[in-house]
């Protein structure tokens, strides 16, 4: 049969530079659409059924993360429900995927894709819960939906915890966190009967952006929004035609505070779940970073999964530090504002040999940290 690559659908992004057989084909990874980070790809690969099948991604060295295709493997699917990782080679200059595919298409990604249609499900779904409201703040530069989703009922004394994910569109690991996270909340599936999630809204409302940046997870972005912004580098002054989303986000949050702030992301390079916090960061306090230390630990405590060993360099932003979504918050609020890393590889402290990472452990620590929110409420208490 012939090899057919396509891309023209939710989140697809590559180049096809040639793909006359299955065991010679060579695609390039193509850079956001107005900017000039390369790193996500998402593709299907039609023509190939039984056939060992070798792709090569010829400017792979030439990324924006090269050292993100070190102990990488990509995810396959023939449903585009299971993912699976399939073996991958990189000698620093190009990345090889080599497999036999079992059936005739399938659909290769640099994570487990989180699709507009699964995203406009979980909003609805989630506000059917008698627990949730749900409105939009405003129009992202394409038009789509800034969606916020409050749980909880607010009221005087009760503390307003924000969680964004997505500002970096390709980490889609965010939003399988986010889904996590609401099915505990909502008393979904398994958490039919939590207590937790009860305790938890008698004190606090949560408020929640699943997606901050709609229009380049539609585009297949890795970093960018449609006018070519890095959201994260957008909120000490986000511009109202440039970045939208952090400007009605931003917003809302001034509207009624926030007393901890959780901003989710995956990181191309390190292969562990880990915290960012304001380390190095010329107006963190002793106090206040002692207190983003115990909530690892308690993070810890709630999930296998956490470990804080590893993690970025203090001060790894340098003079951007204010650009940065929890690092602007932390500032403005002086309150507990922390970014979440998830690796795209695999967890090396637990690894998979089948998935490695994936969008359901994802899920599994975003349902995780409501324990570590709860214990950190009680610790305030104190």
């Amino acid at each position: 049969m012939t090899v057919h690559i396509s891309s023209r659908f939710d989140s697809g992004a590559i180049h096809v530079v040639s793909a006359e057989r299955a065991d010679d084909i060579h695609v390039r990874v193509p850079q956001d659409g107005a900017a000039e980070f390369a790193q996500w790809f998402h593709f299907r690969v039609q023509g190939v059924g039984g056939t060992p099948c070798r792709i090569v991604f010829d400017n792979a060295g030439q990324t924006s993360y090269p050292r993100g295709w070190e102990n990488y493997r990509a995810v396959a699917s023939y449903d585009r429900v299971t993912w699976f990782r399939v073996p991958t080679s990189y000698d620093g200059q190009v990345m090889t995927v080599s497999f036999t595919p079992a059936h005739d298409s399938v659909y290769l990604a640099y994570f487990e894709p989180y699709a507009e249609e699964r995203h406009l499900a979980l909003l609805g779904t989630a506000q059917n819960s008698p627990r949730v409201s749900s409105r939009s703040l405003g129009q992202t530069v394409d038009g789509r939906d800034m969606t916020l989703l409050t749980v909880g009922e607010p009221r005087a004394g009760k503390r307003n915890i924000w969680v964004i994910a997505r500002q970096h569109p390709g980490e889609t690991m965010a939003e399988w966190f986010v889904e996590g996270l609401l099915r505990r909340l909502l008393g979904a599936g398994d958490w039919a009967g939590d207590p937790l999630a009860t305790a938890v809204l008698d004190e606090a409302v949560l408020h929640i952006v699943p997606n901050m940046n709609p229009d380049g997870a539609a585009r297949g972005n890795l970093r960018t929004n449609t006018a070519g912004a890095n959201l994260n580098r957008e909120w000490l002054e986000p511009d109202l035609q440039r970045s939208p989303e952090v400007y009605h986000v931003r917003a809302a949050i001034e509207a009624v505070g926030c007393n901890m702030f959780f901003d989710i992301h995956g990181d191309e390079a390190l292969p562990y779940v880990f915290l960012a916090g304001n380390d190095g960061v010329e107006w963190a306090t002793d106090a206040v970073l002692a207190r983003e230390k115990a909530f690892g630990e308690r993070l810890k405590a709630a999930s296998l999964d956490f470990q804080d060993k590893f993690g970025y360099p203090p001060g790894k932003h340098g003079p951007e530090s204010l650009k940065l979504a929890s690092k602007w918050v932390a500032r403005r609020f002086g309150c507990l504002s922390l970014t979440l890393e998830m690796p795209f590889k695999d967890n090396a402290n637990r690894p998979d040999a089948q998935v490695g990472w994936s969008g359901a452990r994802s899920a599994a620590l975003g349902a995780s940290m409501l324990a570590a929110i709860w214990s950190q409420m009680q610790a305030d208490n104190a």
